[in-house]
């Protein structure tokens, strides 16, 4: 990072936290207006979900730039760099022009702060405030869409000062309940808050029956125009293959044959699919089938780092951002499918607001040893704490390692894997972003994001 960079960066941060909501669009609201609603000036899709958020979104603004579009997209949180949070045809801004954003919003970010704070509130906190750079940075490239990923929630996310084309709804399920609420149906009721009258639904196949229930509620409510998984649009085949997976899908308006899809897990294939159907609804509104060498090529180059990531062979070393328990069963489901190891260690370290005896339970039958560490977090749980809490679950000192040390413990891990496993083992590391990120730095990955 410039000195520059690192400067703005550090006021960011000492804003509110992006895990800490502030329940309230009225901050960035008045600040987006203050700029003259700059997210108005091009079409936009808008996506929330607990789990494929991020991956969604990379297939779709894939897609979109294949069709000829500029794309900017925003997701969240980053792996390395803060800059991977505003992309412009696919790739994360410059510092200079990360840089830019901030400067361009400062002004106005002030006086938001400061009325703000004459009424008994807060100032805008980190997240709103990279929410505005990323709709002004898209409006100076400028883009011709913009791909959305909620930060938390959907209902007062700050992504909700847009007024998207399409929407698109991921799986749900428990995660962030200290601020979405302690059911699979409130949180889903939180998540459908990105829910438009005018705007086409995406909806994925949902894991709980509560979770579609409120959904259908709600479109039904809106009188949304809606395509939902497994009703109007489907996976219709799929099949694993070297590098990621042949499948075959039915959109709203066609169907696709036999796409090659860079990316490995059966859930892809379902991200693959809204991704498909959110595209025919920009692109045709739903009535036109997308181009098939368009999409074809499209589908061959997308990638996600740091979801079912391999990042060395021999032994195999996946890196896997998993953290909440659904993500933690789809990791379990994408290894088995996907790699044979005849000795599977797991490299694991997990945040202090996860169930982390829920996500070590599901992947205790998959592991034949753990080695448990901590990532450079604030909120990471230390390793002896967690070590402890993984020897109950497995119920077998020998299979638990403790390295709190990162470089130690991926070292360990590889090693447990070459002599337990011989020539075909395999590491999995997951339970954090932040563990992913640093794990795949430490594998020369971090300017591949």
């Amino acid at each position: 990072m410039s000195p520059e960079m690192r400067e703005v960066y550090a006021a960011l941060l000492a804003r509110a936290p992006e895990n800490k909501i502030e329940p309230d669009l009225s901050r960035i609201r008045r600040v987006m207006d203050l700029m003259g609603n700059p997210q108005r000036s091009y079409r936009s899709l808008r996506i929330a979900g607990t789990n494929g958020k991020t991956t969604t979104a990379r297939i779709i603004e894939r897609i979109l730039r294949e069709a000829g579009l500029r794309t900017g997209r925003t997701t969240s949180p980053h792996l390395h760099s803060p800059t991977e949070r505003i992309a412009l045809d696919g790739m994360p801004i410059a510092d200079e022009d990360f840089v830019q954003a901030y400067r361009d919003v400062e002004p106005f970010a002030l006086i938001v702060d400061e009325e703000s704070r004459a009424a008994g509130g807060p100032p805008l906190t980190f997240f709103e405030y990279l929410t505005a750079m990323a709709f002004q940075a898209f409006a100076s490239a400028p883009v011709d869409v913009a791909v959305v990923e909620t930060g938390l929630g959907g209902t007062w996310d700050a992504t909700g000062v847009v007024d998207p084309d399409v929407t698109v709804i991921t799986p749900i399920g428990l995660d962030h309940q200290e601020y979405l609420g302690d059911t699979v149906a409130q949180i889903a009721g939180e998540k459908a808050g990105i829910l438009r009258s005018d705007a086409l639904a995406i909806l994925a196949a949902q894991p709980y029956q509560d979770a579609a229930d409120v959904l259908r509620a709600k479109v039904q409510e809106l009188g949304a125009e809606a395509a939902i998984e497994d009703e109007q649009i489907a996976v219709l085949s799929r099949t694993p293959g070297v590098g990621g997976q042949q499948i075959t899908l039915q959109g709203i308006a066609g169907r696709y044959e036999d796409l090659f899809l860079s990316l490995l897990g059966e859930h892809q294939a379902h991200n693959a699919l809204v991704a498909v159907a959110a595209c025919e609804g920009l692109l045709g509104d739903g009535t036109s089938p997308l181009d098939g060498e368009m999409l074809a090529a499209a589908l061959t180059d997308v990638s996600s780092p740091g979801r079912a990531e391999v990042v060395r062979q021999a032994p195999t070393v996946l890196v896997d951002a998993a953290h909440n328990p659904a993500g933690a069963l789809t990791l379990v489901s994408t290894v088995r499918e996907n790699f044979r190891f005849t000795h599977t260690v797991g490299l694991v370290g997990i945040l202090q607001e996860k169930d982390a005896e829920e996500i070590l339970s599901i992947w205790e039958p998959l592991f034949d040893d753990v080695v448990i560490t901590q990532s450079s977090s604030p909120r990471a749980i230390p390793t002896d704490r967690l070590g402890d809490l993984a020897r109950d679950i497995f119920d077998d000192d020998e299979r638990v390692h403790e390295q709190a040390s990162l470089p130690d413990a991926i070292q360990t891990a590889v090693d447990l894997a070459e002599q337990r496993g011989e020539q075909f083992g395999g590491v999995v590391v997951a339970g954090s972003v932040t563990l992913a990120a640093e794990v795949r730095a430490l594998f020369g990955r971090d300017t591949d994001a």
